[in-house]
Parts: C-alpha cells; structure tokens; sequence
C-alpha cells in the first residue's frame, strides 16, 4: 500500500502538518525536526504524489516545451537542461517538435487545449509576432530565442550581435583578414543568423576588414549538408576566405568535411568558428572552436519565468514586454582555430 502522510508522521511522533511542512519544504521548520521527519520518510520510503498536489493548486504539473527539432544536437542538450530544471521544482515536460514550421509554432504559441499543461516554453523558428497577437489562453508563454516583435512574453536570449563580435575578433585577432559567414537566413531580420551576421560586419568594419557580400553564403537548412553545400559554394567562387564564422557547430562541421576533402588544413589554411557547443565538435579529429551558450541557465530562467507568471497572473502587458533575460555565453578556444598546442 502507498504510504501516506499520516504513516510518515506516526513514525515521527509529528502531526501531519508538520510532515506536510516538511515536504513542501516550508522554511520556518527547525533542522532537528526536519531530520526526524526526514528520517521517518526515508524509512518508510514515502513519495509525495504530485499529482494531488498540483491539483490543489489548480495546476498540471506539466510544462511544455516545444523545439524544432532533436535531430541538432543543440536541441537535444536544451530538452535535457530543461527537463532537469524543471524536476527541481515537480514539475513533469511535455516535448513537441514543430519542425520549424510556422503553422505548428503558432498552435503551440497559441495553447494546449483544455489547459492540459501550466506553461508553454516555445524555441520558434518561422513564428511571426501576429501569429500570437490574439492569443487567448492564459498559460504563461516564454519564447527561446529573439522575440518576434514588441510581444508581451518573456524571451529567453543571448546577445547573438555579442556573440558574433567574440567570435570575429578572435578569428581577426589571429591575423585572418577574410573572415566568411556561412549559413542561416542571414536577410531575415527575426532570425538569429541576421544578428550574427551584424556582429560579424561590425568588427570587420571597426578593423577596416573588407566585407563583401560574397564572404556570406546562407543556407536554407542548418545542418552539416547545408553547410558542406555553402562551403563548396564559397570555394567554388574563387578568392576563398582564410576563416569561416558558422552560424553554428553542425555547419561548421559540414564546411570542415569539404575543406578536408579538398585538401585543406584546419586551421593553416582556413580557420573555422562554429556556435552552440554541441559534443560532436568536441570530439572531431579536428576539435571545433565555438560559442558556447549556456544552456543550463537559458533552461533555469525558462521555468523560473513560467512559475513567476503562475504567481503573478495579474503582472500587465507593460511589465511582461520588459522580460528579456540575456544568459551568458563562452567562447571556447579549440585546435579548428589554434591549432595543436
């Protein structure tokens, strides 16, 4: 039989609130009660039932977290980070994978019929800002990644113009001089590519670096093909670059291949910078030097942020639009621009 409360606080000669007290973690509990109390409930193997108490609340339990794609590792490490973030707090996550199409992030941005979850973590891709502009559910939305527009949810992002300054000058301060960009939609101004490829131009231009339209190859996708495919491109064009800023690590890794392929050496003949700091660029037999969000913390502020909009229903529009959180992010230095020590 399950053991109840009542089990747990007959083992510790408590009453039943205070092995309550003691679960939910109220704080004014002495810590010699809180070890008695402890004790009996590891005896006694109790485990709370979540489910109820969540109810009591007038919750789920469940968070949903929508991504667009597990296939990037990037991806797979956020779902991770996120999952345990939110364990921390007893709450269970709900995984949907949108594709990166924008009909299936507006139904996820817009909610989860018949309030089966308490908050919606949304990493959009194509969304627009009208896509939620008359979005009736009440759950709180938190958006990873750029905010679509003037919109009143919280958005979760580093400073990708930031990052593309880390990430250039170190590539400029190893003495490259053309600097290419490669992939992403780098002319549509709500995806990340486009702040990268600002941050790219801005230190180019203070280090009077040319910067030609014919350094930046976009890319419809962003994985290793997509980038294989815009490397050969910029190869095939003539006057190749001797560095390559990649809108992330599994373009970088794609550009690496060809290079090899070609005869190139990473990094005497080109230098090669990826994003996101997935394993794979880890472990090559080239390792990836790359930008390293931090996951970890983009997963935190996430569902602190939905749990602060769950005890603050009634926060307005006007505060909500000032919830733009930047993580942190690291540039690791690695053998693609350093070479072998």
């Amino acid at each position: 039989m399950r053991v109840s409360l009542k089990d747990v606080a007959e083992r510790a000669g408590v009453s039943i609130k205070t092995v309550s007290n003691v679960v939910n973690n109220y704080q004014h509990i002495t810590p010699a009660m809180r070890t008695r109390v402890q004790h009996a409930i590891d005896e006694l193997g109790y485990r709370p039932n979540l489910t109820a108490r969540h109810l009591r609340k007038g919750r789920t339990g469940i968070i949903a977290l929508a991504l667009p794609e597990l296939a990037n590792p990037y991806y797979a490490d956020l779902a991770d980070a996120v999952i345990d973030a939110a364990a921390q707090h007893d709450y269970t996550v709900l995984l949907d994978l949108t594709g990166g199409r924008r009909r299936q992030e507006a139904q996820v941005g817009q909610g989860f019929s018949a309030r089966v979850t308490d908050g919606v973590i949304l990493s959009p891709v194509e969304l627009r800002p009208e896509d939620l502009r008359n979005r009736d559910d009440d759950a709180p939305l938190v958006l990873l990644g750029e905010r679509p527009g003037d919109l009143p949810y919280d958005a979760i992002a580093i400073d990708n113009v930031a990052a593309a300054r880390t990430a250039v000058r170190h590539l400029t301060g190893l003495g490259r001089r053309r600097v290419a960009f490669l992939g992403g939609h780098t002319n549509d101004a709500a995806h990340p590519a486009h702040l990268r490829v600002q941050g790219w131009r801005e230190v180019l231009a203070t280090q009077g670096v040319d910067a030609p339209d014919a350094l930046i190859a976009p890319t419809d996708g962003c994985d290793r093909a997509d980038g294989a495919e815009a490397m050969t491109r910029m190869l095939d064009a003539g006057e190749p670059p001797d560095a390559v800023f990649a809108y992330n690590d599994l373009i970088a890794i794609g550009a690496m291949r060809v290079l090899s392929d070609r005869g190139m050496r990473v990094p005497e003949d080109m230098a090669v910078m990826g994003f996101d700091d997935i394993a794979e660029g880890r472990f090559g037999a080239v390792t990836l030097t790359t930008i390293a969000p931090d996951k970890r913390t983009i997963a935190r502020l996430a569902i602190e942020s939905i749990l602060t909009r769950l005890q603050n229903p009634d926060r307005t529009a006007e505060s909500m639009r000032k919830g733009e959180l930047r993580p942190e992010y690291r540039l690791l230095e690695r053998e693609s621009t350093l070479g072998r020590g």
